[in-house]
């Protein structure tokens, strides 16, 4: 028997298996999966009575809360599509995101009243719904209704999200209902929760890193931990009170942890697994933070475009570690496929290239966890496709055992007299220095060589740091053409997007305005 594929189906096994488990954590708010489930079968009756049609859009501007978890239920239940907005993006972001999706309904936490409002002017027959003081209201008026699962289309959209617009104009990524439940069932099979564990919602749902766990988490029945905004030691504290035994960041995040400096003083024994992904991590990370939790701690890779976990850099039953580098080395990479994924590192001709860990090709996606499309966009959406495979733009080599390194954007290739630069190796080289804080690495146009690498730098705390100390402290890890011609040494951290990744765009275009950056294709 055939019986649709939605995410629904993860709400109502945990309502099913562990109704009266505590369930959901949100600051002295606490609900039972089988309440859980209740709220969000009123939301979705309630969206019904409000006029919410199929296909409708209902967007949400909100940290971490259990109101937002409930929408990535209740929304698709009422058969419309839950669109979480990124919260650091200015009203003028906002409102291009909004005029594009034209959601009907925006809830909204009271601290983004005055941004509501701004997008309501700006989206003639937009309702806006506060979540402090209108949310229960709208809630009593819906009945704790089931959802008919046989009367959903799989292939239906249920959630969209939109790109954080560092490389362009932000793009709604669509995915469906089938989508979002494989994706939850690859991330059970491969990622080896523990359904009596704890997990932290640390990353904000609306990013990629974040909203890729409620499902897996509510399919496993686990107890979820709302952390609304993150905060190194608020983090600690809630680790240690609330026993939690897993937890997604990226690497930002993780520097924060390791640099918070009360952190030896919380029990942080509970803790099972961490997750890192969203930007490169490095051995050295895996290491800190492996000595600091006493846990295993697992890069991975994906887009918001599958869904969003791809690979994960898990343990495989080929490989045989040579020594904790090694193993450090390999937990720090991208890693192979997860359930319902395939990957592949390809040239122009999408063909294969040699996996011997130095040649670099473009990685592709194919699978249940690749998206349905940009919302509205064919042509974007045919422009990264080709049949099945999705064109991610990230540059990569891999190993004859399918563990995908991800060494560069395609833009942020750096091709140097005809040398290809990988501006996350000298990153990573660059950040292996004791005194630096944060680092960048981007291209700059040169008469000579055609473009070089440059390095902005935020020095650490007091460490004193020049440029002859650390060209020096890089020849001795880069061959020489890779060290950057010019260092930036700043104070103030680096621009970051609205999901923590640094602007490079923004460092980089400086130097090519009015110029064009080659791109390697």
């Amino acid at each position: 028997m055939n019986i649709p594929l939605t995410p629904l189906r993860c709400l109502e096994r945990a309502a099913d298996l562990f109704g009266r488990k505590a369930a959901i954590f949100c600051g002295e708010k606490r609900f039972t999966y089988s309440e859980m489930a209740d709220r969000c079968g009123r939301l979705a009756s309630a969206l019904e009575r409000e006029g919410i049609q199929p296909g409708d859009r209902v967007a949400y501007l909100s940290y971490n809360t259990h109101q937002l978890l409930e929408g990535y239920y209740g929304v698709p239940q009422a058969r419309a599509i839950v669109m979480p907005l990124n919260v650091r993006l200015t009203r003028m972001e906002l409102t291009e995101i909004i005029q594009h999706a034209e959601p009907k309904m925006l809830f909204f936490e009271n601290e983004f009243s005055e941004t509501a409002e701004f997008l309501s002017s700006a989206l003639p027959g937009l309702r806006i719904i506060n979540l402090d003081t209108q949310y229960e209201g709208l809630l009593s008026t819906g009945e704790p209704v089931r959802s008919d699962i046989f009367s959903y289309d799989e292939n239906s959209i249920a959630e969209l999200f939109y790109t954080s617009g560092s490389t362009g104009t932000p793009k709604g990524v669509m995915l469906s209902h089938r989508t979002v439940y494989l994706h939850a069932l690859g991330g059970v099979g491969s990622l080896e929760l523990n359904p009596a564990g704890v997990e932290l919602h640390t990353i904000p749902l609306f990013h990629a890193n974040g909203w890729g766990r409620p499902q897996t988490s509510t399919m496993m029945g686990m107890k979820q931990v709302m952390v609304r905004r993150f905060e190194p030691g608020g983090v600690f504290r809630t680790i240690q009170e609330e026993r939690a035994t897993s937890m997604s960041i990226v690497p930002t995040m993780a520097n924060a942890l390791l640099a918070f400096a009360g952190r030896e003083s919380f029990d942080l024994s509970s803790m099972e697994q961490i997750f890192i992904g969203g930007a490169a991590a490095t051995p050295a990370m895996i290491e800190n933070l492996e000595k600091l939790f006493h846990c295993d701690v697992l890069a991975g890779y994906g887009l918001t475009e599958t869904s969003p976990v791809a690979t994960s850099s898990r343990r495989k039953s080929t490989v045989v570690y040579s020594g904790n580098d090694d193993r450090w080395a390999r937990q720090a990479v991208a890693g192979w496929s997860i359930f319902g994924s395939e990957v592949r590192v390809v040239d122009a001709s999408m063909c294969d290239v040699p996996r011997d860990s130095s040649a670099v090709g473009e990685v592709v996606i194919r699978g249940d966890v690749v998206m349905d499309g940009y919302f509205r966009e064919p042509a974007a959406t045919a422009a990264v496709m080709s049949g099945a495979w999705l064109h991610t733009g990230d540059m990569a080599v891999w190993d004859e055992e399918s563990y995908v390194h991800i060494v560069d954007r395609k833009k942020d290739i750096i091709i140097s007299g005809g040398e290809n630069i990988s501006s996350i190796e000298v990153e990573k080289a660059i950040a292996a220095h004791p005194g630096v804080a944060e680092t960048a690495v981007v291209s700059a146009p040169d008469e000579r060589w055609g473009e070089i690498p440059v390095a902005f730098v935020v020095v650490n705390g007091c460490a004193e740091v020049d440029e002859a100390g650390l060209r020096t402290f890089l020849l001795s890890r880069l061959a020489k053409f890779k060290v950057p011609h010019r260092f930036y040494f700043q104070s103030e951290p680096l621009p970051k997007g609205g999901t923590g990744k640094i602007l490079k765009r923004e460092l980089r275009e400086p130097f090519w305005r009015g110029r064009e950056k080659r791109v390697q294709g």
